[in-house]
């Protein structure tokens, strides 16, 4: 996630503060990815040096205004326009512990998968309710939300499609066109990141 360009894209919309621009990053984001206000006057002061943004003279202090440069406008829109490199797959942890199951002795690569795939529905599960709950009202946290479950979904349908090539590589008589059937949740509940934890409890 890109905060430098979600900092000039807050910025385009006028002149504001470090501790205004963190307040409005989380809203816009839905208060999924929440933003230390250290790590936004860092950010400032970088997009400063490269005159992308520019700030008042002589004034200091929390209250210190920044503003979006031309240059600063143009590096938003080629941004905005330029689509992220997925040319290469991602270094995913779920895919490399998959890999490393199928080598290590006594470790049944299927079952792996079976906790793996609990664990993803469980939090499927949850962001359904916060959807249910409070999404449709916050036109963000939906967009945020809808994401979540569709990417979410591909990691299910991925160990789902694994775990069958898994199976069919194992027994050489097994019906290629076999199915797995998801799993069913379980009375654990996933340890959800704090951040999640907090949507539920947003004013």
């Amino acid at each position: 996630m890109s905060v430098r360009h979600a900092l000039l894209a807050l910025l385009s919309e006028g002149p504001k503060y470090g501790l205004q621009l963190r307040e409005e990053f989380e809203a816009r984001t839905g208060e999924v990815w929440p933003l230390n206000v250290g790590q936004v006057y860092t950010t400032l002061q970088r997009l400063e040096r490269d005159g992308l943004v520019e700030s008042d003279d002589g004034q200091d202090g929390p209250q210190k205004d920044f503003r979006i440069t031309a240059a600063g406008a143009q590096e938003l829109t080629g941004w905005l326009r330029t689509p992220s490199d997925m040319s290469s797959p991602p270094r995913d942890e779920l895919v490399m512990k998959v890999l490393v199951a199928l080598r290590v002795p006594g470790t049944d690569v299927r079952d792996v998968i079976q906790v793996h795939r609990r664990y993803l529905v469980e939090l499927m599960q949850q962001w359904t309710r916060i959807k249910e709950s409070e999404a449709e009202s916050d036109m963000s946290l939906a967009l945020v939300v809808d994401a979540e479950l569709f990417r979410l979904d591909a990691v299910v349908r991925w160990l789902d499609a694994a775990d069958g090539r898994i199976k069919r590589g194992a027994d050489p008589s097994a019906d290629p066109r076999a199915t797995t059937t998801r799993g069913t949740t379980t009375g654990t509940t996933p340890a959800v990141p704090k951040v999640r934890r907090r949507i539920g409890a947003r004013r």
